[in-house]
């Protein structure tokens, strides 16, 4: 189990770390929305259809109701406002600000327990055991590296301010998708992670087709006007971000611990700088590095809270049994 949620860690950190570039891409020729919903319509269906003809049983309406609340926090409010926000903010910054999601999870398992909005008894927190402090004490670090990483703007080869409205809505993305991470640990979903998924990514992307036609996008869209780079973004968020990175995101959720899953959101900045440099020729700068290392700290403390007494991560690992119907 330990060496297949690695495995699964390995794929979120760079799939996801790369999807910034794409989504920057995919958003210069094509209205964000639609294209979002594009991304997750095809995969979705392409999962659902695998998994059905796989032998998977049909989900129930429960199963839906799930889906539609875990797909309106991470791919409309989560995924949906990053993508938004990307026509206005460099890929770069997107992911550095999104990487302030774990500070959410932490806060938002602190003062909102999940469980009690899913009508079930309080789970897990943060707060128990001799674990918390080093929990607390990780994404305080992580989030110090993420603001060293921030400004001054320079750092990243931008002198001017960042957009406000641009950076509002992607600490509202990483709220939202730190919220619907937390409750889709327990919600009621089909025993198979991949159909449950898939039903995720298929009512997301209605959700976002509905969000792109309220805004008006459709008259936006010229396909003659797209330009092979945003089909080729497109295609990338289609095979890694959603059929390969969000499958191991979701299968981490009902099998890893919290604070080892929110440690996607301090490796995913590195690997967006990263391909920034290699592609688009973004700098590395002795700062840019300086943090950088700070937020690897970040990981390997909150890694050591997987080491504390019981009945801490126990609770965090099991609470919600892995494929309960």
């Amino acid at each position: 189990m330990k060496i297949r949620i690695w495995l699964a860690m390995i794929v979120v950190y760079i799939a996801w770390g790369s999807t910034y570039l794409a989504i920057r891409y995919a958003v210069e020729t094509m209205p964000p929305f639609l294209m979002a919903a594009a991304r997750f319509l095809v995969s979705g269906l392409i999962l659902y259809l695998w998994r059905r003809l796989a032998g998977d049983p049909a989900p129930s309406r429960l199963h839906w109701r799930s889906a539609a609340v875990i797909a309106a926090f991470l791919l409309v409010g989560g995924n949906g406002g990053v993508t938004w926000a990307e026509q206005r903010v460099v890929s770069g910054i997107a992911a550095l600000v999104v990487g302030s999601s774990p500070l959410w999870m932490v806060l938002i398992d602190t003062f909102i327990p999940i469980s009690s909005l899913r009508g079930g008894s309080q789970g897990a927190s943060f707060r128990q055991g001799a674990a918390g402090w080093m929990t607390y004490a990780g994404v305080l670090l992580g989030f110090l590296g993420i603001v060293l990483l921030i400004g001054p703007f320079e750092i990243m080869g931008h002198a001017q301010n960042l957009d406000p409205l641009g950076v509002g809505v992607l600490l509202l993305a990483a709220f939202s998708w730190a919220a619907g991470s937390l409750y889709g640990r327990g919600a009621r979903l089909p025993e198979s992670p991949l159909l449950g998924s898939a039903m995720e990514m298929m009512v997301g992307g209605a959700f976002l087709l509905m969000l792109g036609s309220i805004f008006g996008e459709w008259s936006r869209l010229h396909l003659a006007a797209i330009q092979p780079a945003s089909l080729l973004g497109l295609v990338y968020l289609i095979l890694g971000g959603s059929l390969m990175g969000y499958v191991a995101y979701t299968w981490l959720l009902r099998n890893a611990p919290t604070p080892l899953v929110s440690t996607y959101a301090y490796v995913n900045p590195l690997i967006a700088i990263l391909v920034g440099n290699l592609i688009a020729s973004e700098p590395l700068t002795p700062r840019l590095l300086f943090a950088a290392a700070v937020i690897v700290g970040a990981v390997a403390l909150i890694n050591l809270t997987r080491n504390a007494p019981k009945p801490v991560l126990d609770e965090l690992s099991t609470a919600v049994p892995c494929c309960e119907d």
